[in-house]
């Protein structure tokens, strides 16, 4: 497998310290209220590459964090006048409670920074003593220019960085409102404001800057070194920059041997933004549409180009998922009815030497810097190759054949299901809907096709499509 490394701008292939485990550490939400939908994709996106290689047999560490101190958290505390606990449990819930509906699998651990606080310190300690950080009443700030590589994350120089913070560390050296040493340096530790939560330590009652919790809680559940470090590409600088110098200041190793980092999600071609009105929750579009069909969406571009998110391109993910989904149907029918039928020597023929191209393909475009776009167009051929090669005729074998290797690669792999959503429907109402479907049916075989007609009108009106085929009389929700 090839991923592209932020870090050398060009893909590499993967080679895994340990051989056959993979340690992957991505940056969780920060939780002052619901995720929003920009939230989702980096989440949907690096699951998918857990769940793929853990389809080629790796054994997967897969760690993302939950921000729960934060001045957000402590603002939205204020207002409703909680705890800022209260406020970063709630959402921890109801993020993972939008996860699973998005069938993002739980990570292996999901640290909170609040309760890795005595491994932030220590962190910090050592920094001060190797000569990486400094205190000034209080607070703690790293001392950028002391770490050689600053900047080789996002290949800025540390120079033209200095020139745009001068205007404004002059502003803040005159009002006395900064003691660094140097603009570029970044809050390690600083000290607590009035109503806030804090933590003892040996320079002041206060709490950990952003960028330190993620160096602290990678090494303790992943190790000094991780395979991949995952987010969004909004946090390569200087979130993720800052992480490499202190971490790598501090322990003396790399701290991350590929960086994988996913494009902005857009809204109709704007940023999404509350100014502009086009905002979403992920609670709020699944509430209009199938979290599936989003999935499916999030997944129909390759996860480092931007991704443009309309009303207009999320039907065309629903039309495209359909399309599976009925390819799904029609092979669970013919297993369904486990007519015995041996394998015959053309369907033999097919599942050992075309069957295998389409895997293969599959595989190659997620083992191309997990192409998910290329991956599902090799879905919709395999598709194509199912329907064109079942039929009333053939055996219940050689469809579930082609239903788990389906299976394995779009609903496994891909987390995207490929089995009809069954809805909450009362038992009485599914009851009527099958016994007008069989009056239908009884007015069909007598020639009676306006009856044949009405019914299928009454149907539609109930919000019930039909449609005909080989295999029977199919119906779902419209």
């Amino acid at each position: 497998m090839k991923i592209f490394n932020t870090l050398t701008r060009r893909k590499e292939e993967f080679v895994p310290i340990t051989p056959g485990k993979v340690g992957i550490y991505v940056c969780g939400p920060t939780v002052y209220d619901f995720i929003h939908i920009g939230n989702a994709r980096p989440q949907i996106v690096f699951d998918t590459l857990r769940r793929y290689l853990e389809h080629k047999g790796y054994e997967v560490n897969f760690v993302s964090n939950f921000t729960d101190v934060d001045d957000k958290i402590i603002n939205r505390a204020i207002k409703e006048g909680v705890d800022a606990s209260e406020i970063s449990e709630r959402f921890i819930a109801e993020c993972k409670k939008d996860m699973e509906t998005l069938n993002v699998r739980p990570a292996t651990v999901h640290p909170q920074a609040t309760k890795e606080i005595p491994d932030m310190i220590e962190l910090v300690k050592i920094l001060i003593d190797k000569g990486h950080a400094y205190e000034k009443n209080g607070t703690v700030y790293f001392r950028t220019r002391s770490f050689k590589d600053y900047g080789k994350l996002s290949h800025k120089n540390i120079d033209d960085l200095e020139s745009g913070h001068r205007a404004e560390a002059h502003a803040l050296k005159v009002s006395g409102e900064d003691e660094k040493e140097d603009p570029l340096d970044f809050v390690l530790w600083k000290p607590k404001k009035e109503g806030e939560p804090f933590w003892e330590s040996p320079w002041s009652e206060g709490r950990p800057g952003w960028h330190l919790e993620c160096s602290c809680m990678s090494k303790k559940y992943i190790g000094g070194t991780i395979d991949i470090h995952a987010g969004g590409e909004d946090l390569i600088f200087p979130h993720h920059e800052n992480e490499i110098a202190q971490s790598e200041a501090a322990n003396g190793t790399e701290f991350a041997h590929y960086w994988m980092h996913n494009g902005f999600l857009k809204i109709n071609g704007d940023k999404m933004s509350k100014s502009l009105g086009n905002f979403f929750t992920v609670r709020d579009i699944c509430q209009q549409c199938d979290p599936q069909v989003f999935r499916f969406f999030m997944l129909s571009a390759q996860y480092r180009t931007p991704l443009n998110f309309s009303k207009e391109l999320v039907e065309d993910a629903a039309k495209g998922l359909e399309r599976i989904v009925n390819g799904a149907e029609k092979l669970t029918d013919i297993i369904a009815k486990e007519n015995g039928l041996p394998l015959s020597d053309k369907e033999k023929e097919l599942l050992d030497t075309e069957l295998p191209k389409y895997v293969k393909r599959f595989d190659d475009a997620m083992d191309d810097d997990l192409n998910t776009a290329d991956a599902i167009s090799v879905i919709f051929e395999l598709i194509r190759f199912s329907n064109a090669s079942t039929d009333t005729e053939s055996s219940s074998a050689f469809a579930k054949a082609l239903y788990d290797t389906l299976f394995e690669l779009c609903d496994t792999v891909l987390g995207v299901h490929i089995e009809r959503k069954k809805d909450d429907m009362a038992a009485d109402d599914v009851a009527e809907i099958e016994k007008l479907i069989a009056e239908r049916t009884a007015a069909k075989k007598a020639k009676d096709f306006a009856t044949a007609d009405a019914i299928r009108a009454k149907l539609l009106d109930m919000g019930i499509v039909i449609e005909d085929t080989r295999e029977g009389v199919k119906w779902k929700k419209a």
